[in-house]
């Protein structure tokens, strides 16, 4: 009787630790390796790693998505978005490949706002204007990077503390953004902050997406759920204007091949040598897709969710081919899109704009989910 009761025990123990490791083994895992050196430390890139044989490739340095590797209708895998083989990339000049972006994604006028009748001066690094943070922006510093469980598995956490004054940004923000790739193929981004003193923010995630691989993102059919959008003047700063998309080649309600209208007479797309615009979204709930993204030859798709009122969309115009990438791949002009989930440019300084401004005492939170799958047809 003693036997039976003991083998029992010992059986429930080995079951219930062979639950922990099934679950353990379906749910996502992270793995982490040494990507080099940079002025401010070693850098290391995490790999997500979910059962369905997804990879997502991001290191501490800019919170930089390094890879995504995902299958096409025939089950081969590639990797769908643009970067560089090693760190050394990443710290040359390059158009924000796969960053976090901060304080400030987008663009503000003149590198000016106003918070209780004081002005602060930013950087002007795009022109007259300031750009994604400025000179060293959240795209530029190494990043806290911690692994944790999450509920489905673990999830990559990264910190930073913007100082005071940082690019010209005034309060101490504390800044945590968390990498998540669920079973769904869904990578899930949340962004976090704090601050101790009135402050403007807008993060984004700056993925270049190619779901050929290589070649032009032309023949990609896009989907935003957005019936306006924010004309520009022609330094890209918004004129305040909210516009609607239909009879513009802005009009992406119906899924449309990205180079169907692209090239059209139509000032708004002189001024941005393509789409390079914000579009105002029909809905900003984490659980309605804003943007779809299919690629014929392969069937890969691309699904975004988010809870930002903006979604900037890009389409590499000023990518020239003078950028060598992963394997030694050239990045010609208009070579990958972005989808860049935002409040509007210059919203500090435009009234009528989903107010980015942050108060001690405020959480600021977003999330953005881009949702990767295989259509058939």
């Amino acid at each position: 009787m003693r036997y039976f009761i003991l083998s029992s025990v010992i059986f429930l123990i080995l079951s219930c630790n062979s639950d922990k490791t099934n679950t353990k083994q379906m749910n996502t895992i992270i793995n982490k390796t040494s990507f080099g050196s940079t002025p401010y430390g070693a850098a290391d890139l995490y790999t997500l790693n979910n059962a369905n044989g997804i990879e997502v490739a991001i290191t501490n340095y800019g919170g930089i998505v390094q890879a995504i590797r995902v299958p096409d209708k025939n089950g081969k895998m590639g990797d769908i978005v643009m970067g560089f083989d090693s760190i050394d990339g990443y710290l040359s000049t390059h158009p924000y490949f796969g960053a976090i972006i901060g304080r400030y994604g987008n663009r503000i006028a003149k590198g000016k706002f106003s918070i209780d009748s004081v002005e602060y001066s930013l950087a002007t690094n795009n022109g007259q204007n300031h750009l994604h943070g400025g000179v060293k922006g959240f795209d530029k510093v190494l990043w806290d990077a911690e692994i944790i469980e999450g509920d489905n598995g673990e999830v990559l956490s990264l910190d930073y503390i913007s100082e005071n004054m940082e690019e010209g940004y005034p309060g101490n923000l504390n800044v945590n953004v968390q990498y998540e790739l669920d079973s769904k193929n869904q990578l899930k981004i949340t962004y976090k902050a704090k601050t101790n003193k009135a402050t403007h923010i807008n993060l984004t995630n700056h993925s270049y997406f190619n779901l050929k691989g290589s070649g032009d993102i032309l023949s990609h059919e896009l989907m935003v759920n957005a019936d306006n959008y924010t004309p520009v003047d022609s330094t890209l700063i918004p004129t305040g204007e909210i516009a609607n998309v239909k009879g513009t080649p802005f009009d992406f309600a119906k899924p449309t091949a990205i180079g169907t209208h692209i090239n059209d007479e139509n000032e708004q797309i002189k001024f941005g040598g393509g789409f390079d615009h914000n579009y105002v979204l029909n809905t900003h709930t984490i659980k309605d897709v804003i943007a779809k993204v299919f690629e014929p030859t392969t069937g890969r798709v691309i699904e975004v969710f988010t809870s930002e009122p903006g979604v900037q969309f890009y389409t590499g115009n000023f990518l020239d081919g003078t950028i060598k990438g992963k394997g030694e791949l050239t990045y010609n002009y208009r070579s990958g899109l972005c989808l860049e989930t935002q409040h509007f440019p210059d919203s500090p300084n435009k009234s009528n704009f989903p107010s980015t401004l942050l108060k001690p005492g405020e959480d600021y939170e977003t999330s953005t989910i881009y949702k990767f799958s295989v259509s058939k047809n």
